[in-house]
């Protein structure tokens, strides 16, 4: 079986054509890219002397969360990454961005289909007929390889924002990661906050149940009228009433924490214990290595990189989009021959489109590509000022719950005090009973007041973790 002369050419010519595209390729209309600035302050404003740090958003940020020393939060953070579901969600998302790139970027090679056909035709007995048989068959199998010329760079802005996309989403994924592991810590703090005053209000009951009791005994023997003894029965049950509302705020957190952890909240529980320890000690970096850390900030930039190279891939529809053509095969009216010289059939060559009107379509999709691309910037922009002031409610919120530790501190002993002399003055009959429940009340809600301090800086330090994107060194 020998080839036609001209297919012979046509393979002969083919890597010549496939090599064109490297020689036309080399306009690109997307504007160039530079990432948008803000302008950095040069030091926060709510802490003074931080030192410089250096980490990239990618870098790995470790389980910061073991900072606490705290074995159950470890355990249910590694739940997190491994169980919750919203984790899960944003995994596939990542995926399907990843998907999408190599989607865009398979437009950087030719297509190349196989294709095969098989017909029986009648042809008209009323029209004139130069074949022998009105009804035959037709026999086809061939090679369609279709490739489009990136002149203008279309292809290669599409892939490009497709990539860029990819890597916002990877920030995407990091962002939920983060926020997901920073509301477990937050929730678990605020529950061992609710276990501590759980603990003072269990041990005030006792107190006003055991002074109930002494009062009633004094009433009965007439020492006392019966408004002392109904004072102190309401401040017992007031009590009461405030342990029945903390085990509510508590089991609501600890549901919470079961859906975080990737299980029903009938299959969970945790034990009471105390608060954790003091935050560690931080060091972070000056403000411009939040542009670095914070991966809602990369995902940011990376969005408004897509955007920019979007408006490559609209500028490029004013130009005519140029693609080559090549289809070998073979054609006959039997099976068997197929495979014969005379059945070759081959075609090759370029085509070139050039729409001339399309009603402002073109032009509407430029003005899209632009305001996608400003409003990308603005997202960007703003993203970055959130980040900023999500940093100096935190470093505002440490510092001043600091203070407010020391002072009431000092508040709870003195009302222990006051309570303790109230309660001796009432003893040897110098004081009525309303001085001492009015000391006890006193108390009980400075020594409230000082777990829930306590728990705030606890839940600031995760926020400014937050704040920075994740844990450092």
């Amino acid at each position: 079986m020998t080839r036609a002369p001209a297919a012979r050419a046509a393979i002969r010519l083919m890597p010549a054509l496939l090599a064109m595209p490297v020689l036309l390729a080399g306009c690109d209309l997307a504007p160039r890219y530079a990432p948008p600035t803000m302008p950095v302050p040069p030091a926060f404003k709510e802490q003074a002397g931080w030192i410089q740090a250096t980490p990239q958003d990618a870098a790995p940020k470790g389980a910061w969360w073991r900072m606490f020393r705290d074995p159950d939060l470890d355990r249910l953070e590694d739940a997190v990454t491994a169980a919750n579901q919203d984790l899960r969600i944003a995994v596939a998302q990542f995926d399907e961005a990843r998907a999408d790139a190599r989607t865009a970027q398979a437009d950087y090679y030719p297509t190349l289909d196989l294709n095969g056909a098989w017909s029986r035709n009648g042809l008209s007995g009323a029209v004139a007929n130069v074949f022998r048989n009105r009804t035959f068959n037709n026999y086809s199998l061939g090679l369609d390889l279709q490739y489009e010329v990136d002149v203008w760079g279309r292809v290669r802005n599409q892939a490009r924002a497709g990539r860029a996309r990819a890597a916002a989403s990877a920030g995407d994924l990091a962002s939920v990661a983060l926020s997901l592991h920073a509301e477990l810590a937050t929730d678990y703090i605020l529950l061992r906050g609710y276990d501590a005053q759980q603990d003072v209000l269990d041990r005030t009951v006792r107190n006003d149940r055991h002074a109930l009791d002494l009062t009633q005994a004094q009433f009965n023997v007439g020492y006392i009228a019966q408004p002392d003894l109904s004072a102190a029965q309401a401040q017992l049950q007031s009590v009461i009433t405030q342990q029945t509302d903390n085990r509510l705020k508590r089991a609501t957190l600890e549901h919470a924490i079961a859906v975080l952890t990737g299980q029903p909240p009938a299959f969970f529980s945790l034990p009471p214990r105390p608060l954790p320890a003091d935050p560690p000690g931080i060091a972070p970096g000056l403000p411009a290595t939040l542009l670095q850390r914070r991966p809602d900030i990369a995902a940011a930039e990376r969005r408004v990189a897509a955007a920019n190279a979007e408006i490559g891939v609209a500028r490029a529809a004013y130009f005519p989009a140029l693609t080559f053509d090549a289809l070998m095969g073979v054609q006959a009216a039997m099976p068997n021959h197929l495979l014969s010289a005379p059945a070759q059939a081959w075609s090759f060559g370029p085509q070139a489109v050039l729409n001339l009107f399309d009603g402002g379509r073109r032009a509407a999709l430029n003005a899209h590509a632009g305001a996608a691309h400003d409003e990308t910037v603005a997202r960007y922009r703003q993203t970055v000022l959130d980040a900023w002031r999500d940093v100096e409610d935190a470093l505002a919120a440490l510092r001043h719950l600091a203070e407010e530790s020391v002072s009431q501190h000092e508040a709870v002993l003195a009302a222990a005090d006051a309570t303790h002399r109230a309660g001796q003055l009432g003893t040897g009959g110098l004081a009525n009973d309303y001085s001492v429940i009015v000391a006890r009340n006193i108390e009980l809600s400075d020594r409230l007041s000082e777990v829930d301090i306590a728990t705030r800086r606890l839940a600031a330090y995760v926020a400014l973790v937050k704040a920075l994107g994740g844990g450092w060194r």
